[in-house]
């Protein structure tokens, strides 16, 4: 069994023993150590909450809602939603914070309490180190019977998160019908597979094959959304019969798309093509993390703008964006961020983006794909035993290449005339990730075994 704690919430494994994966005290406790900071911080107490189609979902679910009534706090309960629907009805529901209830891609033993403030944006680190410690130290307090807090239930916020994208001004509902596309959803049977047909529906689409759209948790493959889960999308349009093929992980906030052959778009291109387009309306920046294709750097410098890395993680790829004022970002992962909508990953908006770019391009989406510079991103990881000191290891990768430009925000990054090798270590495992990139595979694996092998002299060195 497996519980996390980190800056973000808490996630891990249904079942066994409190503390060692995520049970019910566990969910109490730090829902309590949210409330009390949500009180503390804003003086609010309201929170929105929703969830995924896990089937720890609604015990979960239920968990956390007593438990802030109990602190006195009224719960703004969405039910089955998404990710982005609950950031996006926080600051509608002027609420003082937000819980989606959701491990997002991991698989169906999973669950998780991500933890957002009131504008709806994921908590800062500072933030999450104090909800850490006051539930370590259960520095937190029940409300009286006369206060506890109210329940409220309300169905209709994907219907308004629906109508949220249609109004947005890029757009284009009728020139997405006048396509008249015909479109395979892949939900993996969680609650996208309630949202992104609704959605194409009201964009006009009328042909829609739903693959694992029943939203009853119960995932058919890994619901990560990379291509080794994908095949029996990929094998439905292999037929020729639809134009592409939409994918969604678990919670929603992340978009891949399938050619109409079968093939992957990319997942890296999501946000490639999305940013194209907007930024052919919106001219102006650009940021996506560290390990995020340089393909986004150039499609941003061709239209006129500036790209800047973040580190890695969402909230440190908004707060970048809002430092540099980018019209569009995010992460290689499938995640948009548009903040014309909202600082956060919203795969149902990237839907909207896309299929009006795909609709105004005129031709498939594969010939869409061919448009934008071709890169190979190798992802590659070294285990280590607990006792080496991996910063000690990436200082002397550092050192190693310091004649080349080095972005040391979020680990070690790289810059090679026109690859690139990103190193960071994980915050809850003795793992180093090695990211490498190339428009060539074979370079830009034999650029990543090179990297691994820097490492493991360096280790065995430090051995000796």
């Amino acid at each position: 069994m497996s519980l996390i704690k980190s800056i973000s919430g808490i996630r891990g494994t249904i079942g066994g023993k409190a503390g060692e994966g995520l049970t019910p005290i566990d969910v109490v406790k730090f829902s309590s150590a949210y409330g009390a900071w949500v009180i503390e911080k804003t003086g609010n107490p309201k929170v929105v909450i929703g969830r995924d189609a896990r089937l720890s979902g609604d015990m979960i679910s239920r968990l956390v809602a007593a438990t802030l009534q109990g602190m006195g706090i009224h719960v703004i309960d969405l039910g089955l939603s998404t990710t982005p629907t609950v950031e996006f009805a926080v600051p509608l529901e002027k609420a003082g914070g937000g819980i989606i209830l959701t491990a997002s891609h991991n698989p169906i033993q999973w669950n998780a309490l991500k933890l957002l403030n009131s504008v709806g944006e994921f908590i800062s680190d500072e933030e999450g180190k104090s909800i850490l410690e006051k539930a370590e130290k259960e520095d937190f307090s029940f409300a009286d019977v006369k206060k506890l807090g109210k329940y409220t239930r309300i169905d209709d916020y994907l219907d308004r998160h629906i109508q949220h994208v249609l109004d947005l001004e890029l757009v284009d509902v009728e020139a997405i019908k006048a396509r008249n596309f015909k479109i395979v959803v892949d939900a993996v049977n969680s609650t996208g597979g309630i949202a992104v047909p609704k959605l194409l529906r009201a964009l006009g689409v009328e042909h829609i094959e739903e693959m694992f759209c029943t939203p009853d948790g119960h995932f058919p493959h890994n619901p990560e959304p990379l291509p080794e889960n994908l095949r029996e999308i990929s094998k439905k349009l292999e037929k020729g019969n639809y134009d592409l093929g939409i994918v969604v992980d678990p919670d929603v906030d992340r978009l891949a798309l399938v050619n109409e052959d079968g093939s992957m778009f990319g997942e890296e291109y999501t946000l490639v093509s999305v940013a194209d387009y907007v930024l052919s309306k919106t001219p102006g920046n650009t940021v996506s993390n560290l390990s995020s294709t340089r393909a986004l750097r150039d499609v941003t410098e061709k239209r006129g703008g500036k790209y800047t890395a973040a580190a890695v993680g969402e909230v440190n790829v908004v707060n970048q964006m809002k430092a540099v004022n980018a019209v569009i970002g995010g992460e290689g992962n499938g995640g948009i961020i548009y903040p014309a909508s909202h600082y956060g990953r919203d795969a149902l908006v990237g839907i909207g983006l896309f299929l009006t770019h795909l609709a105004k391009f005129g031709k498939s989406i594969s010939m869409l794909r061919a448009t934008y510079p071709n890169y190979y991103i190798s992802k590659n990881k070294i285990e280590l035993t607990p006792e080496i000191d991996v910063d000690k290891i990436l200082l002397e990768i550092k050192n190693k290449y310091k004649k080349h430009p080095i972005n040391d925000i979020d680990g070690v990054k790289i810059e090679f005339e026109k690859e690139w090798v990103h190193l960071r270590k994980s915050n809850t495992e003795p793992i180093i990730r090695i990211y490498s990139e190339s428009d060539s595979e074979a370079t830009a694996e034999h650029l990543a075994k090179k990297i691994m092998q820097d490492i493991k002299e360096v280790v065995s060195a430090s051995l000796i």
